[in-house]
């Protein structure tokens, strides 16, 4: 049996929060196991239940989704952090990929889209509302290239180069490893590797520095 991706939901609104339960337990692959509306609460139950996702609304009262899902990302650092949001706003989205989150959907968005974002993020993916994907892009390919920048890059050997750009195209750990022959723990060295030498902190980022490289393209 396949194993359920297992999913918390933090939203101050009750409606809001019961109808996105609703909707993902009524997926087969799917399973809510805890929900909150605040961030004291949220944090208590996610170090509890270290969810494979949570899905985290921006608007929260006292401590906003986006420092918690700093917090969370620092406290639970394997679970995965969907933003749900009725702001379709580049500040909150840049902000959120910051905070260490790995994927950002619009409260609007279709049912099937936002499956597909719990899924894809749930696979240690970057999952961005298409939408947004444009504005991310021009962000970071209007900037020049400066000094320190290429010189990290060229600091980089072929095989550290090879698993920045699989990590880019959302490739995990364990598939890097079979797609290079290398082990999963090799692949993770090469990884640490990559983000001292590029001073990056995250999975996102060094997929934001490959894309702003050229070293991927996203599909129109």
């Amino acid at each position: 049996m396949t194993k359920k991706i297992r999913v918390v939901v933090v939203d101050d609104h009750t409606l809001m929060r019961q109808g996105l339960v609703g909707l993902l337990d009524e997926s087969p692959d799917i399973v809510v196991i805890g929900q909150a509306g605040d961030a004291a609460t949220a944090l208590d139950v996610i170090e509890a239940a270290k969810p494979d996702v949570v899905l985290m609304d921006v608007g929260l009262p006292g401590v906003s989704g986006l420092e918690l899902t700093a917090r969370v990302k620092r406290s639970v650092p394997d679970t995965q952090v969907l933003v749900v949001t009725m702001y379709e706003r580049e500040d909150y989205l840049f902000e959120a990929l910051r905070a260490g989150a790995s994927g950002y959907v619009l409260k609007g968005a279709d049912i099937n889209d936002l499956l597909t974002a719990v899924r894809t993020v749930a696979q240690g993916e970057t999952y961005l509302y298409q939408s947004l994907t444009g504005k991310l892009v021009a962000d970071y390919l209007s900037r020049i290239d400066d000094g320190a920048d290429r010189k990290g890059y060229e600091g980089l050997s072929e095989r550290e180069r090879e698993v920045l750009s699989l990590i880019a195209e959302g490739l995990t750990t364990a598939q890097i490893a079979d797609k290079l022959f290398l082990s999963p723990h090799t692949v993770q060295t090469h990884r640490d590797h990559l983000m001292t030498k590029l001073n990056l902190h995250s999975r996102v980022a060094l997929t934001k520095y490959a894309i702003r490289k050229g070293l991927i393209k996203l599909e129109e």
